[in-house]
């Protein structure tokens, strides 16, 4: 069961062996899939050329083009509606407020100031632990409030490095 979103509604949508149902309602038309992401659709005796122009699997949604008219679709399982329900949205994950110590080390690099912008994935530091460079990442977007250590540090797990 998923839920779609498509231009403000919501929709129940079941796929299964007897096909795909909207709402509880079985779909009344005829899909062939023609290969490489297009499609014919035949509906009460129309026909409209469909393909998938997109597919972001990071957002779960779909960009569709039916007779030439795009449609963005944006699907959830029902374990995205659970995680929502209980306030744990993939926002609210990729937020960041603090940069702890992962474990007991010592700061050899530092590639971020106060008041710089990050996004998901950039360098923040490296942390050196019994003799191996682990490269620290910012695990969201963000801007550095404070550097609370520099170069040359020696620090203990769980030691707030950055705030944000």
């Amino acid at each position: 069961m998923y839920s779609a979103q498509f231009e403000g509604k919501s929709f129940d949508v079941k796929l299964d062996d007897a096909g795909v149902a909207i709402n509880g309602t079985p779909l009344d038309w005829d899909l062939i899939d023609l290969g490489n992401g297009q499609f014919h659709i035949r509906h009460k005796n129309q026909s409209y050329p469909a393909e998938i122009v997109n597919i972001d699997r990071e957002t779960k949604t779909v960009d569709l083009k039916i007779r030439g008219q795009r449609y963005s679709v944006k699907l959830r399982e029902d374990v995205d509606l659970l995680m929502e329900k209980m306030g744990m949205t993939a926002s609210a994950a990729g937020k960041v407020n603090t940069i702890k110590a992962p474990m007991p080390g010592l700061i050899i690099d530092l590639r971020v100031s106060d008041g710089d912008e990050v996004k998901p994935g950039d360098p923040l530091l490296i942390l050196e632990a019994m003799k191996m460079e682990n490269i620290i990442k910012s695990p969201g977007a963000g801007k550095v409030k404070k550097v609370k250590i520099k170069k040359g540090d020696s620090v203990e797990k769980g030691q707030v490095l950055i705030e944000f």
